[in-house]
């Protein structure tokens, strides 16, 4: 078995909680589904937010998902001028069979724009 890095993120439409668990949920659960993974596969999570976000901690949609032994983190994401706002992004750390070129890293909605070399 093999730690791969698994990439995501989402940008939300606004701030606030119960938004941000919706929209965190859906990645995480993407993350999950499209890499055959289990949240017992986790090892650990990494959440970043840009610094308009202030409603609720990332992590917290994960606690809600039943991700609950792994340990997770949140970050605030660099504030950069022209950047794209109200995303979150996630860096998961995953026990997995896959080969570093089979894991599918997850950019929903218009955080696809992040990485146009990755298909969706």
């Amino acid at each position: 078995m093999a730690v791969r890095a698994v990439r995501g993120a989402v940008q939300l439409e606004r701030d606030e909680a119960g938004h941000m668990h919706e929209q965190v949920s859906a990645l995480m659960t993407n993350v999950l589904e499209r890499n055959g993974l289990t949240a017992d596969d986790l090892i650990s999570v990494w959440f970043t937010a840009t610094p308009d976000l202030h409603s609720e901690f990332p992590a917290a949609a994960a606690r809600k998902l039943g991700i609950v032994d792994v340990p997770l983190i949140c970050a605030q994401e660099l504030d950069i001028a022209g950047a794209m706002p109200r995303v979150v992004r996630v860096l998961a750390h995953v026990e997995s069979e896959l080969p570093k070129s089979g894991i599918n890293h997850v950019y929903l909605g218009a955080a696809a724009a992040l990485r146009k070399d990755i298909a969706q």
